[in-house]
């Protein structure tokens, strides 16, 4: 065998092993490391209600004064008691709380649906306070409506200081104004 085929075959031989080294220690990082599963309360765009952060999503550290803003929001459109609200709003979700761990992963990149969790959530606050699903529905629809919109709001300042520094084009801004206020994208 020549040294050429040698050097070759040591070479090839080299870059198997160091690919299957890699294969490994990507697997094995693979099912040590918990992949996050999006649940109705948690991920859904547009319906965290139930998870006390409002109708887009939000920081788990913000709870408390966010989530009582929340329900003495929906309290107000709805008019019933604040109290009863934040009740039922823990009912739901304690109701619809994952299993740790999951049952069944969902698959990459996989949401639930946002619309059945719409439903759902206002089904059950219906049902928990007495009111018509329907009137549930329309307040649940304006508070995700004024939310989406104080947050394009929100957006515009940064945005125009995008533009103005060249970040972005104009264009480039108003897709974005009009995915915040759509509820495509979310966040604070």
């Amino acid at each position: 065998m020549s040294r050429t085929t040698k050097i070759a075959l040591g070479v090839g031989a080299a870059a198997v092993a160091l690919g299957a080294g890699l294969g490994v220690a990507g697997m094995a990082s693979a099912t040590t490391t918990p992949t996050p599963t999006p649940t109705p309360s948690s991920s859904a765009p547009g319906n965290n209600f139930a998870d006390g952060h409002g109708m887009r999503g939000g920081h788990r550290g913000h709870g408390g004064a966010e989530s009582g803003a929340r329900a003495k929001e929906l309290a107000a459109k709805l008019g019933v008691d604040e109290a009863k609200v934040t009740e039922a709003l823990k009912t739901f979700r304690e109701a619809n709380r994952p299993t740790s761990p999951p049952a069944t992963p969902p698959a990459a990149g996989q949401k639930p649906d946002r619309a059945a969790v719409e439903k759902a959530l206002a089904a059950s606050l219906a049902k928990s306070l007495g009111i018509d699903e329907a009137r549930v529905t329309a307040a649940l629809a304006e508070l995700r409506t004024a939310e989406q919109t104080k947050h394009a709001a929100a957006l515009k300042p940064r945005l125009d200081q995008a533009v103005k520094d060249g970040t972005l084009t104009q264009a480039e801004a108003d897709a974005v104004t009009k995915a915040a206020e759509k509820g495509v994208i979310g966040g604070h």
